[in-house]
């Protein structure tokens, strides 16, 4: 069987309650996700959540933008509710939050999170206004605010500001470090000015999203070492297919390693009509392959050589993870521990029986020119060779055996 690695270390901070959801503290690293749908378009909306909370999104957020939004909060969680899905809902504000939450109380006290940007509360006297509206109201229903500054809405007062006394200096320093810097201090100070107003030191999470690799790496350093807040991580504007995924995963898994993170958001953009879940599966990814979460049975596959012409062994691999994915939402409440299993299809006879073995069920399937049998191996034993037209369709029925027997059912 693979060996276990030494857990990684965390970050020290304080855990914030999210409805049924802790964020920091001892808690998991939590996987979320972000609608897409017309808030105010309740059906669409509640339907899209109700998704990405099967996929495996353990918070939900949606933008609140508009009277039309604010108002279809309620309905979106009654169409949850008689689905029972319980996933907490945040609800992310900018420019008008202040008249949204003040005007539709019922949406402020169903959301179950509250995200601001300071970037984009108002200007002058009126940005303290605003920010102090949208944080009395979180304290008067009890909600969590995450504090979120964004490199593409940063607060240009504060940036300006920084600027200025960076040019005083007799050395400034390179303009890079003065803009990490702004976004640090936008963030702690919210932070701090929030918790004058009264919103409880453990109802605060931060977030300093950036769109490149290593500005992103370094202010989440700095950032963590300034702070017992839990963070939120994300590539802020990833980008599309393979290069949002990279990038993402490039970036959150240095700081994941590091023990920074405690919540985090893939920012894919979906190809047009694409899936949104894709989010999800990318971010659970991220975590399992980590070794920090396990999300779904993962599948080994050899990608293929001179020795594998035929695409049968590729097939088979894809049609195994579609199928232990689609039973991930009746298996996870079913038979706990089943996450943590592992299988193995392999393309032929030069890793095939040493990497079946090594999972908890592998199949090694013929190479070119090797005899057409396809021995299966189950904890590490051979129990069975399979051969002709049906392999495909006994190895599943073999993992779905197994997992019965393997994993106690609940219920």
């Amino acid at each position: 069987m693979t060996l276990a690695a030494p857990p990684l270390p965390r970050r020290p901070c304080i855990a914030v309650r999210i409805g049924s959801i802790t964020v920091g503290g001892d808690a998991p690293i939590v996987v979320q996700s972000m609608t897409n749908t017309d808030t105010a378009d309740a059906e669409a909306t509640a339907r899209q959540v109700a998704e990405l909370a099967e996929a495996g999104s353990e918070l939900v957020r949606m933008t609140v933008n508009t009277e039309e939004a604010a108002a279809a909060v309620p309905v979106i969680q009654e169409r949850l509710a008689t689905q029972n899905v319980t996933v907490p809902l945040i609800g992310d504000f900018h420019f008008n939050g202040h008249k949204l939450l003040s005007k539709h109380p019922a949406c402020a006290e169903l959301l179950d999170k509250y995200r601001i940007n300071p970037g984009n509360v108002g200007r002058g006297r009126k940005k303290d206004e605003q920010f102090a509206t949208i944080v009395e109201i979180a304290c008067r229903h009890d909600k969590p605010v995450r504090i979120g500054v964004n490199w593409g809405s940063l607060d240009q007062e504060l940036a300006v500001r920084l600027m200025d006394e960076n040019a005083r200096l007799p050395e400034p320093q390179p303009a890079g470090e003065v803009m990490h810097e702004a976004m640090i201090l936008s963030a702690l100070e919210s932070a701090r000015r929030a918790e004058e107003i009264g919103l409880g030191h453990s109802r605060i999470i931060l977030s300093v999203k950036m769109s490149g690799v290593q500005d992103l790496i370094a202010v989440y350093r700095k950032l963590a070492a300034r702070c017992d807040y839990p963070l939120h991580l994300g590539l802020t504007e990833a980008g599309m297919g393979s290069k949002g995924i990279v990038a993402s995963t490039a970036a959150l898994a240095v700081l994941l390693q590091e023990g920074i993170g405690d919540t985090i958001r893939i920012s894919l953009t979906p190809e047009p009509g694409g899936d949104r879940r894709q989010e999800v599966i990318v971010a659970q990814e991220i975590l399992q392959a980590m070794g920090l979460r396990s999300f779904t049975p993962q599948v080994t596959a050899c990608p293929g050589c001179g020795r594998t012409t035929s695409d049968y062994f590729q097939r088979l691999a894809q049609d195994i993870q579609s199928y232990l994915r689609e039973q991930m939402p009746v298996w996870r409440t079913r038979y706990p521990g089943v996450e943590e299993m592992k299988v193995a299809v392999m393309g032929c006879v030069v890793n095939g029986p040493g990497e079946s073995k090594q999972a908890h069920i592998g199949i090694s399937l013929p190479g070119t020119g090797e005899i057409p049998v396809a021995p299966v191996y189950v904890d590490g034993e051979k129990t069975v060779t399979l051969k002709g037209e049906r392999i495909a369709a006994e190895f599943q029925q073999i993992v779905a055996n197994y997992v019965a027997q393997r994993f106690e059912a609940r219920g």
